[in-house]
């Protein structure tokens, strides 16, 4: 974990709200069929559709998340799939308590 990536990851609203919604993914987002939102994640075009964004700004701001390991993505056929990393969010909270 590079705190700086994180740090900067997190500091745009549609970021956050990207790992708000993925929090409690049934919550915000429709089921999906075959796929589980909790246990596969959520497709990117869903993501994209709720942000109200372009699929490439959505996939911008996936990506600067998934390289500062706060979620991860799953490709099934041509779908990609997001989930929080919840082990890595608890690691960089516990940097936060210890650290700063």
């Amino acid at each position: 974990m590079k705190p700086i990536e994180v740090f900067k990851a997190l500091s745009n609203e549609a970021r956050l709200q990207i790992l708000e919604w993925l929090k409690e993914p049934e919550k915000y987002f429709s089921p999906q069929e075959g796929v589980d939102l909790n246990t596969v994640g959520v497709c990117v075009s869903q993501i994209t559709k709720k942000l109200n964004m372009t699929q490439s700004t959505a996939s911008q701001y996936l990506s600067v998340l998934q390289r500062a390991g706060l979620i991860n993505a799953t490709r099934i056929g041509k779908w990609t799939y997001y989930k929080r990393d919840e082990e890595s969010i608890r690691t960089i909270a516990d940097f936060m308590n210890q650290q700063l």
